[in-house]
């Protein structure tokens, strides 16, 4: 088994499509085809199921790529070991984040990194916490800051970066708009604001309303942070959110009320997570080490 054709067979899995996996990938269609069959034939299993307009995976195929990721991964941590032996730092860091994050400012970050390591391609994916932790521990990531809101998968630790309370957003006329605090459970009968699933701020607020034993009714749900102040500021609904997206200018003019018994339950923990150390890269070591830099 070769690793071009993991490489290969990776690129259509996350593309879904083997004419923009040839793309991504500089080469051609019928060479990247040729490459995927002769895997599928080496492993007799069908990877791909596929169509006039995109492709899926089979179940071996779904089995197969976290093993291709992960043995790429190391591949390409291997590689970076090495280089940076010989003092000098090389390949790829594949970076993730949840908007917003605090305790960190990424685009800074990243910044002064390339400054540093010009030899090193970046690359960044923004994307909701649960999906970004899964890419770190199938090694599609290298790092990623994300404020996951319940148990990490075997192979990705975290270490914590900030944390902040979640607060109440709403339009400036609500019943709501002027209280010292609301507390989770009178919030039921209200229309909420929210973002998917698997935003790390989404699990936290509907696990406080379930330890509340509150149901709620989530009917606008959006995937970045500007289109829930917008829709907050219309006043279509409310919204739980941690207190830094409240801060932001955009929602300046737009009420924000403490949440009260809220306790350790309820804070937005932000964190970094990465490859346990042995799988963890030189280059994500040392982005990780400028926020741990004494001040």
């Amino acid at each position: 088994m070769e690793l071009r054709h993991l490489e290969y067979f990776v690129a259509v899995a996350e593309e879904r499509h083997f004419t923009r996996a040839a793309q991504r990938l500089m080469v051609s269609q019928s060479g990247l085809s040729a490459s995927v069959r002769s895997l599928e034939r080496e492993l007799g299993a069908p990877l791909f199921v596929r169509s006039t307009r995109r492709v899926e995976l089979t179940g071996a195929g779904r089995a197969l790529l976290v093993e291709a990721s992960r043995t790429l991964a190391s591949v390409r941590a291997a590689k970076e070991a090495v280089a940076a032996v010989q003092g000098l730092l090389r390949g790829t860091l594949s970076v993730g984040t949840e908007q917003c994050v605090s305790g960190v400012h990424v685009p800074g970050l990243l910044a002064r990194f390339r400054a540093e390591h010009p030899e090193v391609e970046i690359r960044l994916r923004q994307a909701g916490s649960a999906t970004l932790v899964d890419d770190v521990a199938a090694g599609r990531l290298d790092l990623a800051f994300v404020a996951p809101a319940g148990t990490v998968p075997e192979g990705v630790r975290l270490v914590p970066l900030a944390s902040e309370p979640m607060v109440l957003l709403c339009h400036p006329g609500h019943r709501l708009a002027d209280a010292d605090g609301a507390a989770w459970s009178e919030l039921g009968d209200e229309v909420f604001v929210d973002f998917h699933a698997d935003w790390g701020a989404r699990g936290l607020t509907d696990r406080a309303f379930a330890a509340a034993r509150t149901r709620r009714r989530v009917a606008l749900e959006v995937n970045d942070v500007h289109s829930l102040i917008e829709l907050v500021g219309h006043g279509l609904g409310i919204a739980v959110v941690p207190r830094p997206i409240a801060r932001k200018e955009q929602a300046a003019g737009l009420s924000t009320v403490p949440l009260v018994g809220a306790g350790d339950g309820e804070l937005w923990e932000v964190s970094a997570a990465l490859p346990e150390p042995e799988r963890t890269g030189p280059a994500a070591r040392r982005l990780l080490s400028y926020l741990t830099e004494e001040p």
